[in-house]
C-alpha cells in the first residue's frame, strides 16, 4: 500500500480502538464503586487510609478509574488492531500464526495486571512499614492511584514483550541467533524494566516482575529457535528443488499423480 493508504488504515484502526476504549470506560463508570473498593483495600489492610483532598477529587478519580478499566476491558480490541495493522504484509500462514499470538497476548496482558494486584499489598506493607513510631500515614488518592495504575500497566505491558519477540521472529525480522547473541543485554534490560516498574525500588515488586519476564523470555527464545530451525530446513529443501529444476530435472512437486490423470472411460 501507499503511504496514504497506510495512514488511512492506521486512522481506522485507531478509531476502532478508541470506540472500544469509550465503551469500556462506560462500563468502568458502572463498576466504579466495586473497583475503587478493591484498589483501596490493600491500603486499609496495610494499616493506612486513603483520603480525598479536594471537593472535585471524587469526580476526577471516578474518571481516572473508569478510563483505566476501559483500557483493560478494551485490551482485546486494541491489541488485535495493533496486530491487524501488521498482518496485511504477511503471507496467509504467517497471518494465521500472528492472529494466534494476538490471542495469546490478551491473556498475558491480563495475567500481568492480575499479578501486579497480587503483589500490591506486599509493596504497600513495605512502604507503610517505614512510617515512624507514633505517627500515621495518610495516603492521598491523587498520589495513590497513579502509583497503582503505573504498577498494573507496567506488569501488563511487560508480559507482551515475549509475544512481540515471537511475532517479529515469525515475520523474519528477529532471529533466535540475534536473541541468543545479545542475551546479556536482554537480561540487563529485563532487570532494568523491573526496577523502573517497581515503585520506590521495592525489591519484592522488582523480583515479582523480573521472574515471570525471565521465564516468558526463555520460552519465547526457545520458540524462535525451533521456528528458525523449521524455516531453515524448509529453505534447504526449496533450494535443493530449485537446483534440480535449474539442472533440467523434473520437479517431484509438478509430477502428475494418478488422481490427476484423465479417466479414459468418461
Amino acid at each position: 500500500m501507499s503511504l496514504k493508504e497506510h495512514l488511512v488504515e492506521a486512522r481506522n484502526r485507531l478509531f476502532k480502538s478508541l470506540i472500544a476504549l469509550a465503551l469500556g470506560t462506560i462500563a468502568g463508570f458502572f463498576l466504579y464503586d466495586q473497583l475503587l473498593a478493591l484498589i483501596i483495600a490493600p491500603v486499609n489492610a496495610a494499616g493506612g487510609a486513603v483520603n480525598f483532598t479536594a471537593v472535585m477529587s471524587p469526580f476526577d478519580i471516578m474518571i481516572k478509574v473508569a478510563l483505566f478499566v476501559g483500557l483493560v476491558i478494551s485490551s482485546p480490541v486494541w491489541i488485535y488492531q495493533i496486530w491487524a495493522f501488521i498482518v496485511p504484509g504477511l503471507k496467509k500462514k504467517e497471518r494465521r500464526m500472528s492472529m494466534a499470538f494476538a490471542a495469546v497476548a490478551v491473556p498475558l496482558f491480563l495475567f500481568g495486571v492480575s499479578m501486579a494486584y497480587f503483589i500490591l499489598p506486599f509493596a504497600l506493607h513495605f512502604f507503610i512499614g517505614l512510617t515512624p513510631v507514633n505517627s500515621e500515614i495518610l495516603v492521598t488518592v491523587d498520589s495513590y492511584l497513579p502509583f497503582v495504575f503505573r504498577l498494573l500497566l507496567a506488569f501488563g505491558l511487560a508480559m507482551l514483550v515475549p509475544v512481540l519477540m515471537v511475532g517479529l521472529n515469525m515475520v523474519g525480522v528477529l532471529s533466535s541467533k540475534v536473541i541468543l547473541k545479545n542475551w546479556r543485554i536482554t537480561v540487563f534490560l529485563i532487570a532494568l524494566v523491573a526496577a523502573m516498574a517497581a515503585p520506590g525500588g521495592d525489591a519484592i515488586t522488582m523480583f515479582a516482575l523480573a521472574g515471570p519476564l525471565f521465564v516468558t523470555f526463555a520460552a519465547a527464545t526457545l520458540f524462535c529457535y525451533i521456528n528458525d530451525k523449521k524455516r531453515a530446513k524448509k529453505q534447504k529443501i526449496q533450494d535443493a528443488e530449485n537446483e534440480r529444476l535449474a539442472s533440467g530435472a523434473v520437479s517431484d512437486i509438478d509430477a502428475p499423480s494418478t488422481i490427476e490423470e484423465p479417466n479414459s472411460k468418461l
